[in-house]
């Protein structure tokens, strides 16, 4: 068990002394000190099931985040995090290595490589979609990784949730005539990945479509998810689209679709 996961003992097991399971970044520091995990920004930061400790795990408890440094245990890992479905189909994509992809391994890198293939632009666009006969030129508008911050206002199954000033990162987004895709992206293979990694993007730009005067202009938001992984030392990147049934609830997601791309061709 490692030090990251020492601090989320500690404060589970406070909390569960108190009788009261929100704790702030004042506790997460010192606990950190105490335990001597040196990152404090990131004990709460916990992007799949498997980064719980096996405690909360063993309780069905996970960690979600409720602006301006202040944090909660919630009862019900399902509802905090989402199992990543199998893929429905596969696509052997013509691909030409260039002279910086798979230069690192960064989330930045994988999306970069998908985005110059034209792999997202295809995703969106060219699977059962009305713009199945896009010309491949006509490419969609791109916006680059960045952090900004929100108030979002939503329900997290049942539960009110105010997150006041949340810092949220969005690691790309493409448009093309009102749909929004957002991405997010990983190596490896993880088996879940945690909701509010694409639900806080999808409502921010949610929020802009009803509160902000875009309304019909955004027809559609979609967040997706990018891995990039190694098979038989051919790269694969596979991908998931999500929407919101719901879209003021967390819990409500749904998968709308799923490929993944084996780029063969010249290294």
């Amino acid at each position: 068990m490692g030090k990251k996961q020492e601090v989320l003992i500690e404060l589970f097991r406070e909390c569960q002394q108190r009788g009261d399971w929100s704790f702030d970044n004042d506790r997460v520091e010192a606990v950190c000190r105490r335990v001597g995990f040196k990152n404090k920004f990131d004990a709460t930061k916990l992007d799949n099931v498997r980064l719980l400790p096996a405690e909360l795990r063993a309780q069905n408890y996970a960690v979600i985040h409720k602006g301006r440094g202040r944090h909660q245990f919630v009862k019900g890992i399902e509802r905090v995090y989402h199992p990543f479905e199998p893929i429905r189909e596969e696509t052997r994509w013509s691909y030409r290595k260039s002279l910086l992809n798979e230069y690192n391994s960064s989330e930045s890198n994988v999306l970069s490589v998908a985005n110059n293939q034209r792999i997202l632009h295809h995703f969106l666009f060219g699977l059962d979609s009305e713009f199945e006969r896009l010309d491949i030129s006509e490419r969609p508008k791109t916006y680059f990784p960045h952090r900004t911050k929100a108030d979002l206002r939503y329900r997290f199954g049942g539960e009110e949730i105010y997150l006041d000033k949340v810092q949220i990162e969005i690691d790309l987004t493409i448009e093309y005539q009102g749909v929004i895709g957002i991405f997010e992206a990983k190596n490896g293979r993880p088996e879940t990945f945690s909701i509010y990694q694409i639900y806080h993007p999808f409502l921010y730009y949610y929020k802009a479509k009803t509160e902000f005067g875009l309304g019909e202009r955004i027809r559609e938001i979609i967040g997706v998810y990018v891995v990039r992984q190694k098979v038989q030392n051919v790269s694969v990147l596979s991908l998931w689209a999500y929407t919101f049934a719901d879209p003021l609830e967390m819990t409500s997601i749904r998968l709308l679709k799923s490929h993944s791309y084996r780029l063969e061709g010249e290294g």
